[in-house]
């Protein structure tokens, strides 16, 4: 007698083939039999009119401080995902000396948006070297199976001190050394792979650039021998691919023998770069190299409301006087204070740094975020077009849509991925055969986006909804999301519903699948802020045979482990 079976189920079954009405049987959590007419099981799930597909293997998250003090995994454990891999874009906690955690804070602070006093109440930082790490994740049992990278900042600055700190700073001979031995250890201990950033974008709380931005041929290549040594992980990289810098990597890859995965997106800076990554991709795959583009689902943006980190009214003064007041209380004052209002509408900004010049150039490209939720308004429906149509000033209109909802409105200003107005570059990333769904940034930038949402909105937007353009086949959007993903970290147990594979599964009601809106919660450390965004239509997601949501609720169960490469 199985465990499981689920009847009657659309299959997609991960691997691009047609879907197909059959049965899926689970047995000691691995799938036992894909087909008709099954034997009996202790539990039975009749999934006539779902979707049955693999649990979403994300593999571009940030949870590496989250992990420890939360075994949920919110929110991409309530969007589906069953297997989160973190590390990403060159910072994490580990390896870390006692007196270095205030700079490794700091740089998560600028770089992914987790406030410091979260992560300072949320972590004990009781490890020391990247094992020690692993080990901690460990110990702990959670919703969905997790992996993780050795981050380049953390393995710099715990190499070369507070020089690591500054990217412009070489390491000596004996430090390059030092950091390719302690990457070969903590690759043999279990870490999926490497990953560094060099785009200019990363700055850490302080305003200081990324540690990695700039770092030679040597450093590098003596960690790419490291990888070679090892035999195992992946070289994850974001970049901003000025000149030469795919060379750069490129030459990487060719001394570790391992996979390279680099983020792949449209910039408004440079609306065409992406092609051109594109194109040197497919011809490093050509010559033999394994290399992929991470690609998101919809627009990268900011989201804008009264309550995030960011909006036109905080670069103004009269925002200060009610910045630190409760949400509730401030929505009172702004109600009732018309000169107050009056003031945010019409004062001049009080900074001219980048971020104030971005908001200000933002107001056109800024959209309201209301039911039904749209990734992809067409540009009429923009701030400035809709306070032109109604006779207003734009900012007048901002705090309008801000303060629907009681105070929750929320506005999306969408600056990569959207540079001509719609969203034909993402469908041409996600056709592309060297790609595969990335970017989600899950447990970051948490008073800005919530982007964890994502692999949902690639099914409801791409599968069934866009109306702005072609859709998708929904088997090429599930591969997209799980087995391609799974094979590009070599996790080749799962991601596909098949004899022996891991049985990681979702089943779906397609018809009700949707992300509700985001909203801004508290429930972090140290009462921190977070944007959360909720799915409907998740009927079941389990994690190794074992249920770990139902209709959208947790269950409370724990079968999630650390994945360690081997």
């Amino acid at each position: 007698m199985y465990d499981l079976v689920i009847r009657n189920g659309c299959v997609i079954d991960g691997s691009g083939d047609p879907s197909r009405v059959t049965d899926v049987a689970v047995q000691d959590g691995l799938i036992a039999e894909v087909g008709s007419g099954l034997g009996p099981a202790r539990r039975e799930i009749d999934a006539a009119g779902r979707l049955v597909m693999p649990g979403w293997v994300d593999i571009h998250t940030h949870y590496d401080g989250q992990a420890i003090w939360d075994t949920e995994m919110a929110p991409s454990s309530q969007h589906g995902v069953t297997t989160a891999v973190f590390g990403n874009c060159g910072v994490g906690f580990a390896p870390v000396r006692g007196d270095s955690t205030p700079y490794l804070i700091n740089l998560m602070e600028g770089v992914e948006d987790i406030p410091g006093t979260v992560l300072d109440e949320g972590l004990d930082f009781n490890w020391e070297s990247f094992p020690d790490y692993l080990d901690q994740l460990a110990a702990a049992d959670r919703t969905m199976d997790i992996g993780a990278q050795v981050p380049h900042a953390a393995l710099r600055f715990y190499v070369m001190g507070d020089r690591g700190a500054h990217h412009a700073e070489q390491p000596s001979a004996d430090e390059i050394e030092t950091m390719g031995r302690l990457l070969e250890e903590s690759l043999n201990a279990g870490a999926l792979g490497f990953s560094t950033s060099r785009t200019v974008k990363h700055r850490a709380a302080d305003g200081s650039a990324t540690p990695s931005l700039s770092a030679a041929e040597p450093e590098l290549h003596s960690l790419a021998h490291a990888m070679r040594r090892a035999g195992r992980g992946v070289l994850q990289v974001n970049s901003d691919f000025g000149p030469g810098e795919f060379e750069i990597l490129r030459a990487a890859t060719e001394v570790s023998g391992r996979p390279l995965s680099v983020l792949l997106l449209q910039s408004d800076k440079t609306p065409d770069l992406w092609r051109e990554t594109l194109s040197q991709i497919h011809e490093a795959r050509h010559a033999g190299l394994e290399v992929t583009g991470q690609v998101g689902s919809r627009s990268i943006g900011m989201l804008m409301g009264l309550e995030t980190s960011m909006h036109p009214f905080a670069i103004r003064a009269a925002w200060q006087e009610v910045a630190d007041l409760d949400p509730a209380e401030r929505l009172v004052r702004l109600r009732n204070d018309e000169a107050l209002r009056q003031r945010l509408i019409n004062e001049p900004p009080v900074r001219d740094d980048m971020i104030a010049q971005m908001i200000e150039s933002a107001l056109s490209k800024t959209f309201r975020l209301g039911e039904p939720l749209d990734y992809e308004p067409e540009p009429n429906a923009s701030l400035v077009a809709q306070a032109a149509q109604r006779g207003m000033q734009p900012l007048a209109l901002a705090l309008e849509w801000m303060l629907e909802q009681d105070g929750k409105g929320m506005m999306l200003y969408p600056f990569e991925n959207y540079s001509e107005g719609n969203f034909d570059v993402v469908r041409e990333m996600l056709l592309d055969e060297a790609t595969v769904c990335g970017l989600s940034d899950g447990g970051a930038h948490v008073g800005l986006i919530c982007d964890a949402s994502s692999p949902t909105t690639l099914l409801t937007h791409w599968g069934r909804d866009r109306q702005r353009g072609s859709g998708l086949p929904l088997e090429l959007l599930v591969n997209k999301q799980t087995r391609a993903t799974a094979l590009t970290y070599g996790l080749s147990d799962r991601g596909l519903i098949a004899p022996g594979l891991r049985a990681d599964l979702n089943v779906v009601d397609f018809d009700r699948l949707r992300v509700r809106l985001p909203e801004v919660v508290y429930d972090l450390p140290a009462g921190g802020r977070r944007i959360l965004q909720r799915a409907e239509g998740y009927d079941h997601t389990f994690v190794a045979g074992v249920e770990t949501f139902s209709n959208g609720e947790p269950t409370g169960e724990r079968p999630g482990r650390l994945i360690r490469a081997i």
